[in-house]
């Protein structure tokens, strides 16, 4: 089968067996796995930007203006179609992005870092004193509905669910197709040696800030599920630990598999929600440790893992 049909035939795969898993998952767990994988969508993001050898310290910016443009629409214009919702939050991320993106991409290593992290605080800071979106408090956000449709209780949780899973497979597809094409090689290409890139006749300046904006609208796609399946949105969303959670993620899936992304963030929202329920008090020590032994064991991430499964299969 060739890699164009395999792609679209393996999303359909997917979509059904996350949809059939969800149907019999509870309403907690449910919950529990709609924010792993908007979360996933973030750092999904940040392993575009890993692959060119860049980190960003700071998508909880786009995780938050997802967040805030889905919320303040669903409470000032009273639109709360998901659909429409998402679109709106795509569109301020891409600006946004589009604006910062060439500057970002003339820098490298800690001060690429650190300026992606500043921009996320300044963000926080905003909020934070603007008192007609809440201040510190932040606001509640009206519940969604999907074209028309207005579930409530465990259909409201269900459909959001479904609508992640859809958004997921979509872009997890989108983003593989692109990894394997001309602007997805060369994103590897300049992780290993830009010099010689330019001397090839691409654009490296170019090929990161393509990359910085794909992240952005992955960050506020994830922003405005996470926003609305919480039916609240505060400057918590733009904080640096916030961001922190996001490369995290990102560290422990590799940036080989999209698959071990999600995987991963899953993962990681099950051990924290265990570890705060059954060590309310060390529950980050218990993370850190359980991050720490991954890290060692799988200095590549957990995509790599995956990678050693599917050649033993070819070879076999």
């Amino acid at each position: 089968m060739s890699f164009a049909r395999s792609v679209p035939v393996a999303c359909v795969l997917a979509l059904a067996v996350l949809v059939a898993i969800g149907l019999m998952l509870p309403e907690w767990a449910m919950f529990l796995t709609t924010m792993a994988f908007a979360k996933g969508m973030v750092a999904l993001g940040i392993v575009c930007l890993m692959r060119a050898g860049l980190v960003s310290f700071g998508q909880g910016l786009y995780f938050c203006i997802g967040a805030y443009v889905s919320g303040l629409m669903a409470n000032w214009t009273g639109i709360t179609d998901i659909f429409l919702l998402s679109a709106l939050g795509i569109v301020a991320a891409a600006i946004v992005a589009a604006v910062f993106g060439p500057l970002l991409a003339t820098y490298r290593g800690i001060f690429f870092a650190m300026l992606t992290l500043s921009l996320s605080m300044i963000l926080y800071g905003f909020l934070s004193k603007l008192s007609v979106l809440g201040g510190t408090d932040g606001l509640n956000v009206m519940a969604p509905t999907f074209l028309g449709y207005a579930p409530e209780g465990r259909a409201l949780g269900l459909a959001l669910y479904v609508f992640t899973c859809t958004i997921v497979v979509v872009a997890g597809g989108l983003i593989r197709v692109f990894f394997d094409s001309e602007h997805g090689l060369i994103a590897l290409a300049i992780r290993d040696n830009e010099l010689r890139v330019e001397y090839l006749g691409a654009s490296v300046r170019n090929e990161i800030a393509i990359s910085y904006v794909m992240a952005a609208i992955l960050g506020s796609l994830g922003g405005v599920i996470a926003g609305l399946a919480i039916g609240h949105v505060d400057p918590e969303f733009s904080y640096w630990t916030t961001s922190g959670e996001f490369v995290f993620v990102a560290i422990l899936s590799g940036y080989v598999s999209i698959g071990a992304v999600f995987i991963s963030s899953v993962v990681l929202e099950v051990v924290r929600s265990f570890s705060n329920l059954y060590f309310p008090n060390t529950w980050q020590l218990s993370l850190g440790i359980f991050l720490l032994v991954v890290i060692l064991l799988l200095p590549n991430g957990l995509g790599s893992l995956l990678s050693r499964l599917k050649r033993k299969k070819r070879s076999s």
